[in-house]
C-alpha cells in the first residue's frame, strides 16, 4: 500500500480565507513540494500500487499528517501489509502503534537526522506522487472551483472515483494502470 498526502488550496488570499464559506474546514498549511505555505486542506490518500484508491480523507492543511493517517488506516488495511510512506510518517511510535493496531509495517524513507540511511524507496514513492498528479493534472483537482465543504467533498470523490474506474478498465484493456491518454478519445 502507498500512503501520503496531497494539498488541496482553497484560496490565496487572507480575505478569501475570512469569507469563504470552506473556512470552517480550511487550515494554513506547509507544502514541502512547492516549498511554500496555503490555505486549504489536505487530500489523504491510501492506495494500492496499481493506483487503486484504498482509503482517503479530506482534512484542514493544519492537521498532522501523522494523527490523520491513524484515522485513515483501518478504513483500508486489512492487517500485514507494508506501507510504504514519506518522511512525513517518522516516528518510533507512529510506527509501533501502526503495527500494534492495524498489524502493519510502516516503510519510509530515513530522514536527514536519522543515522540509519533506510532503504531505497524513490521508485516506489514516485508511484504515489504520479497518482497525485494525475488526480490533479488530468482529473482536474487543482481546479476544483468548489465554493462549500459539500462541493469540495463531492468533486474529491468524484475525481477519486474516476481514477478507480479507470485503473479499472485499463486493467480489463489489458494497458497500464493509469494510461488514461487512450481513454479519452
Amino acid at each position: 500500500m502507498l500512503l501520503d498526502s496531497t494539498p488541496v488550496e482553497c484560496g490565496r488570499s487572507v480575505e478569501t480565507a475570512r469569507r469563504s464559506r470552506l473556512a470552517d474546514g480550511c487550515g494554513y498549511g506547509y507544502s514541502r513540494s512547492h516549498s511554500r505555505w496555503f490555505w486549504g486542506m489536505r487530500l489523504h490518500l491510501l492506495a494500492a500500487p496499481d493506483g487503486t484508491p484504498r482509503a482517503a480523507i479530506l482534512a484542514p492543511a493544519d492537521q498532522k499528517e501523522r494523527d490523520v493517517a491513524l484515522r485513515l488506516l483501518p478504513l483500508g488495511l486489512h492487517g500485514g501489509e507494508l506501507v510504504v510512506a514519506d518522511k512525513g510518517y517518522a516516528g518510533k511510535d507512529f510506527a509501533a502503534t501502526v503495527l500494534e493496531r492495524f498489524g502493519a509495517q510502516i516503510l519510509r524513507p530515513a530522514r536527514k537526522d536519522e543515522p540509519e540511511r533506510g532503504p531505497h524507496l524513490a521508485p516506489i514513492r514516485q508511484c504515489i506522487e504520479s497518482i497525485f498528479w494525475t488526480l490533479k493534472d488530468r482529473l482536474g483537482l487543482e481546479r476544483h472551483n468548489a465554493r462549500t465543504l459539500h462541493g469540495l467533498r463531492a468533486r474529491i470523490t468524484s475525481k477519486l472515483l474516476a481514477l478507480a474506474a479507470g485503473v479499472w478498465l485499463n486493467h480489463h484493456l489489458g494497458r497500464p494502470s493509469r494510461s488514461f491518454a487512450g481513454l479519452a478519445t
